[in-house]
């Protein structure tokens, strides 16, 4: 039996030094990260009386305190961010999003150059723009750019080997110039204009179009002069949509909003003095009124911590950031630069803070929405299907395979407030019979629950089947082995033509199948999880499959390493003949002896 943790002998030898201090629970679970300037003094806070419900609910699960001593506590910050993303505790406030910006990449080593989306280091020659906020802000900036300038998308071989142009150039997308309908000369002064658009120097380049077709309309050129009209226009109309900032300043503009216990961070990059797209955060804890400086500074640590080259010069936030001092010293270390963190104030940058502001709160308005809508659905879904119980999580299984290939299972978790995307599983199913998807049910089932059942997991409220009588007798066969009988079991059976609407509910605690209507919103959440749960199977099967073509059966061999598949290879010719070879011919293979071409001879046999 464990032990119950001593809070007095714990803190009468914790060191009064920075670091950082884990909290575990009976699991060896981390629940917690945090980290202080004087780690006695911090911790000592956590076993005071009148503490918040949530410091006591964190209190009640703490079965060891691991604490790390840092030299200052700037390299502690650093440190527990790194932590965090690391382990996710779920006590702190988590941010999803971990990836690095996306650019556009201009490479322009080509004779015809392009701009491409790339996202990673940036260590290939050429120039970068952005960061962006997201994967779609950058296409539509490259789209933008094709359609204004008719720059090439392609790739450099696809380029190489064109004899005539292709659907870009069809539908005005791009100029042909590997066909040569466009001169040198001319590509480049378009791929440059579309450099300055991209710097930002968009009156310099109308200015410049102006000119040249001015310059064309004299010399009767009228082809070309409607060419330059078209991209002024075009440019025109773009910079009347966007709002400008003085200055061209880089910043980003963090604004947080609370409402009921749902918070929103809404985050808005600007480059140049031009917005280049936004992000929404909903961080995966409960929120209060009073948790905004923490929620500011959990996100400051989370996102801009440990980014290279990502960062601006200024982060303007809407409240008051705590820690602001240490975590403008802690980026400036780590950037080499001075960043600054300031309140938004009157001024230029109001029109964007507006902006910023009202999406916020429509981003968290359109969630909590949302979350009703499910709410509304679970209990009608309760009330329809007669259950003594709430619905409070629902979990669905699939089975899927190609013609008896890689079979795999899919379990997905819908809640109150829709899919838990954190909580899906994948299962790879090994000890079935290949094709019979009733063996496949029973096997993913009782190897889901048994390992709940043995962790202590959390069981769902409705456990729902993609199929029909037989699945729902083979879930209830598990469900009464694992002695889980208290769990409904819903089959959801398409109609004989498999049109969404007519599908027909078998339950395991009712003889009577039960049709809804095709407008019943509960129908609609049971045709929504169980399409999820189809679409994640599907996914996991194709990626399977897909693995499976691309690897070499001579991978699986042990004793052949890449010089020996290597060599039998270019012995043979090709991985058929090595497999229609007796154990005598690949024996004759170079570095192959005759023990090893009858390991290799058995592997490759059907």
């Amino acid at each position: 039996m464990t032990q119950a943790f001593d809070s007095k002998i714990f803190l009468s030898t914790v060191s009064s030094r920075p670091g950082v201090y884990q909290m575990l629970n009976k699991n060896n679970d981390i629940i917690y990260i945090g980290k202080a300037k004087n780690l006695k003094k911090r911790l000592t806070s956590y076993f005071r009386k009148n503490t918040s419900v949530k410091t006591n609910s964190l209190v009640s699960q703490i079965n060891e305190i691991q604490v790390v001593i840092t030299d200052t506590e700037s390299d502690a910050l650093i440190l527990e961010s790194n932590l965090i993303k690391k382990h996710q505790p779920r006590y702190n406030i988590l941010f999803r999003d971990d990836k690095s910006y996306p650019y556009v990449y201009a490479a322009i080593s080509h004779a015809f150059p392009c701009l491409r989306f790339y996202r990673g280091g940036r260590n290939l020659p050429g120039k970068y723009f952005g960061p962006f906020p997201s994967v779609g802000s950058v296409r539509e900036t490259l789209n933008l750019l094709q359609k204004v300038f008719l720059l090439r998308s392609c790739n450099d071989i696809f380029f190489k080997n064109r004899t005539r142009p292709c659907l870009q150039y069809q539908i005005k997308r791009c100029s042909a110039p590997c066909v040569d309908y466009i001169s040198a000369a001319n590509y480049e002064q378009d791929f440059q204009n579309a450099l300055a658009f991209l710097e930002g120097k968009n009156e310099q380049l109308l200015a410049a179009l102006q000119v040249k077709m001015d310059q064309a309309a004299k010399e009767l050129n009228y082809e070309l002069a409607a060419k330059y009209r078209d991209q002024i226009t075009n440019l025109r109309m773009i910079q009347k949509n966007q709002y400008m900032v003085k200055g061209k300043r880089n910043l980003d503009l963090v604004v947080v909003t609370i409402k009921a216990d749902l918070a929103c961070v809404y985050l808005l990059i600007i480059r140049e003095g031009r917005i280049l797209g936004s992000k929404v955060f909903f961080p995966d804890i409960k929120m209060n009124e009073q948790q905004d400086e923490e929620l500011l500074s959990a996100f400051i640590k989370q996102y801009y911590l440990n980014k290279i080259n990502d960062l601006p010069d200024i982060i303007v936030v809407n409240s008051e950031v705590s820690e602001k001092t240490l975590l403008e010293q802690a980026l400036q270390a780590q950037q080499q630069r001075k960043i600054r963190l300031q309140r938004v104030s009157r001024g230029d940058l109001s029109k964007w803070y507006t902006l910023a502001e009202r999406s916020a709160e429509q981003s968290i308005l359109s969630r909590l929405s949302t979350r009703k809508n499910y709410h509304k659905k679970f209990n009608k879904l309760k009330e329809e299907l007669k259950l003594e119980n709430e619905i409070q999580r629902i979990e669905c299984f699939d089975i899927s395979h190609h013609r008896g290939e890689a079979t795999v299972a899919s379990c997905v978790v819908f809640e109150t407030q829709g899919p838990v995307n954190s909580l899906y599983r994948h299962f790879n199913i090994e000890n079935s019979t290949i094709g019979d998807d009733y063996a496949a049910m029973r096997e993913v089932l009782t190897r889901r629950y048994l390992k709940i059942k043995k962790s202590e997991g959390r069981l769902p409220d409705l456990l729902l089947i993609d199929g029909g009588k037989g699945q729902l007798s083979e879930a209830k066969k598990v469900m009464e082995e694992l002695q889980l009988t208290d769990i409904p079991i819903c089959a959801i059976a398409k109609g004989k033509t498999r049109k969404p609407g007519l599908e027909t509910l078998f339950l395991s605690e009712q003889d009577i199948p039960i049709i809804l209507s095709p407008d019943s919103p509960s129908l609609h959440l049971l045709q929504q999880v169980r399409d999820e749960a189809h679409r994640f199977a599907i996914t996991h099967n194709r990626s399977k499959i897909k693995k499976a073509r691309n690897t070499s059966k001579l991978e699986t061999i042990p004793g052949i390493g890449t010089k020996r598949r290597q060599a039998l290879l270019k012995h043979f010719g090709g991985i058929q003949a090595v497999m229609q070879a007796s154990v005598e011919e690949i024996a004759r293979a170079p570095g192959i002896s005759h023990e090893l071409a009858q390991i290799i001879y058995d592997a490759l046999q059907p």
